[in-house]
This record gives C-alpha cells, structure tokens and sequence, in this order.
C-alpha cells in the first residue's frame, strides 16, 4: 500500500465520528454472548428485587433514554457546529471538531449501553438475570452521566477561547515536532546562499488536483540515496496543485520509480495542520479578523486570537527552523523541501491583524505588547522583522487616529487590549 494511501486512512480514522461507536457495535456482539453464555452455565443466587416485569420495564426506559441521547447529541452537536463555523471560520470543524475523543466515546458509550440493554430485554424468558440486569443498569447510569457531561463539555468546547486555545495546542506540537532543535548560532539557510542543481527531470503531478498534506521526507531521502540522485519537492505543504504541474525535480542519479515517490506525497481537498504550522496560524488570524469584521464588531474576541499567535510565535522564534536541503546519514544532500521562514511566520502573524485591526484601541495596544515582549525576549537575529513591525504598527496609528490623545492610547503596550495597568508604564 503506498504511503500516501496509509495517510489518508489514518487520516480518515482519527478523524472519523462514526468509528468508535462501530466498534461499540462489535464490542457488544462480543459482549452479549459472553454475557449470555455465563448466565446459562453459572447458577448465580437469585438476588434482583424486581419481577420480570420490572426488568423489562427497566430496560424499555435505558433503550428509550440512550436512543433519545443519541438523537439529541447528534442535532444539537451539528446545529452548535455550524454556528460555530459561521461565527468563527469553518475550518475549525475540521481542526477541532471531528474525530474529538470526548465526543466519539461519549457516543459509543450510548450506543453500547443502547445495544446492550435491547440486547438484554430480547433475551429475557422466565427469569430476569440479576447479574446481566446489573450491567445493564451500570450501563443506563453511565449514559446518563456522560450525556451530562457532554451537554457541559460541548458549550465549554465551542467557546471562542476554547476553540483558539486547541489550534494553537495543535500548531504547538507541530511546530515541536517538525522544529525540534532551539534556536543555535549557526547561519540559517538562505536561497541567496546556495545555487540549486540543474534538473534533468521533471516528474508532474497526476490525479486529482489538491492540496499538499504532507511528505514522506524519510522515504524521499531513501529514494534518492537509492537513486544516487536529489529530489526536489516543487510544492510546499500547503499549496495546491493543479494536474500536470511540476511535482518533483530529479537530479543526477539513475531512473526512479515515477509511481513509488508520487505515493510519498498525499493530497487533500483543505489543508491540514499536521505538517503545515503555517495553517494553525492562518486559523486563528482568520478568527480575529472575522472578529474585527464591521459586520460583527468583536475585538475582544480577536485579542484572544493574538493571545495564541503571540506564544505560537514566540515558539517559532526559539527554535532552528528547518533548512530546505535534507541529507542522508552521510551527510549527502538528498531532497530540497521549502519549509516556512522566520519572515514568513512574522508577515503572516501581523500584516492583516494590523491592517484590519489598527483603527482599534484594542487591537493595537495587544499588538503592541505582543512586539515589546518578542523584542525583549528572542534572540537577537529573530528582532529585526519585529522591530520593522512595530514601525509599521506606529505608520499605521498616525494615519489612522486623528487626536494625539487617542494616537497615544493605541501606541501603549497594553496584554488585555484595554485595561491593563501595564498600559500606564
């Protein structure tokens, strides 16, 4: 099975509602036959203090509760996800809200106790089973506590606080992993420093068109050592690709299975965040300027967005960013890949913050604060583009604010926007 393939189901699981309550499903078939089989060889002393008729009454309310759980949490779920999305930005369905944990569970969890006690209630001849009736009832109880925490868990998830909170958890830990050396002193790799081999060959993307998701650069690496060659990636993760656009680019070495490394890059309809710090970013900016929009009028939510954008930042700028040449255990150059740079991460950071967001007080004494403290705290090669920034914030405050008392209010430092004591200093 080709890596690209093996992506795109992993991909496809993790983020799939519907897996772990159908292996719920088969969990009971497991489970009511084992159930059934220690009832029928094990004579267990008679102890359940309802007839069988209350059994099955008992069992008629679990299947009407959890079928009217699973009713409920699947449409007030997909009602609460679209005005989320519509609030927010819609790619915060995919980042954040398939394939959560809390969620899937919660519902196998109803679907198993459903399974089980309908299970159960076809199952009752003469005699009511304490010990099934026990699990059953444990089952019952369970479901009624996981709905109540899921009704509590839901409204705290879709928060606006909540949701930029979890995207930059998710930009953390890709930028930990794909950055995992801090910040040295040696030179970090520039275009203008090094000339890129000549081509020989050009291997063009066939298929669907899409988006770069991700890359085998492991297996890239293997390739080309096999070949004898150097693979460049033309794409960045992120960008689409058209069909019959430039996908690789061979140099030197002898012929390489075109098929073998077109199935180390896997495509997509949307980006994802798993190889792309950049698209966490672009979350999050894309919720503050909705927040900034005219329309909605919610700077404060928009403050919190930069709250995420100044630490995901502020781990970008203590950490070696990856140099676009990739080479082997022998220190051969193997595959060019494009990764972002500390300017990309910066202009993505601020440019349209600033430039949507500066005509308000809050906007601009959080940016302000955001630059003061990045200035302070990362090294020295990382202050340059910031101290730029902040020239431009200053550019775009005089232009903006017509009274020099409110030019001198939306130039202080001020973390919550408006009313930190900070701002007086």
């Amino acid at each position: 099975m080709p890596w690209n393939t093996r992506y795109h189901l992993w991909s496809y699981i993790r983020s799939s509602l519907w897996i772990v309550p159908f292996i719920s499903l088969l969990l009971y078939l497991i489970a009511i036959r084992v159930a059934a089989t220690v009832a029928a060889r094990v004579e267990w002393e008679p102890w359940w203090p309802w007839t069988l008729e209350g059994a099955r009454l008992t069992l008629q309310v679990i299947v009407t509760m959890t079928l009217t759980f699973l009713v409920f949490t699947f449409g007030s779920l997909l009602v609460a996800i679209q005005v989320a999305g519509g609030q927010l930005t819609p790619r915060i369905v995919a980042a954040t809200l398939l394939g959560n944990n809390a969620i899937r569970y919660t519902v196998g969890l109803f679907i198993f106790a459903l399974l089980f006690a309908n299970g159960t209630l076809a199952r009752l001849d003469k005699v009511a089973p304490g010990e099934i009736m026990l699990v059953a009832g444990l089952l019952g109880l369970g479901a009624i506590s996981a709905f109540l925490f899921l009704i509590d868990y839901a409204a705290r998830l879709l928060q606006p606080l909540s949701i930029v909170w979890r995207v930059g958890e998710q930009g953390l830990a890709v930028i930990r992993k794909l950055y995992p050396d801090p910040l040295g002193e040696r030179t970090l790799f520039s275009d203008s420093n090094r000339q890129r081999p000549q081509s020989e060959r050009t291997i063009l993307h066939r298929g669907r068109s899409g988006i770069v998701l991700a890359v085998n650069l492991k297996g890239l690496v293997a390739e080309a050592r096999k070949c004898g060659s150097m693979i460049e990636v033309v794409p960045r993760v992120g960008e689409f690709v058209g069909a019959d656009e430039p996908l690789f680019r061979i140099c030197g070495g002898t012929p390489i299975d075109e098929r073998r490394i077109r199935g180390l890059i896997a495509f997509g309809p949307e980006r994802s965040i798993e190889q792309d710090p950049t698209f966490a970013f672009r979350i999050i900016i894309d919720i503050a300027i909705k927040g900034l929009s005219k329309a909605i009028n919610d700077p404060t939510t928009a403050v919190l967005a930069i709250d995420q954008l100044h630490r995901l930042l502020r781990a970008v700028g203590t950490r070696e960013l990856r140099d676009e040449v990739i080479r082997d255990h022998a220190g051969v150059p193997r595959v060019i890949f494009r990764t972002p740079n500390w300017e990309d991460f910066v202009h993505l950071t601020f440019s349209e913050i600033r430039l949507y967001g500066a005509e308000n007080f809050q906007i601009a004494r959080r940016l302000r604060a955001m630059l003061n403290n990045l200035i302070e705290a990362l090294p020295e090669r990382r202050r340059d583009l910031l101290v730029r920034e902040s020239e431009l914030l200053d550019r775009a405050i005089q232009k903006l604010y017509v009274f020099a008392e409110d030019v001198a209010v939306a130039q202080a430092a001020d973390p919550l926007g408006l009313g930190s004591q900070s701002s007086k200093n």
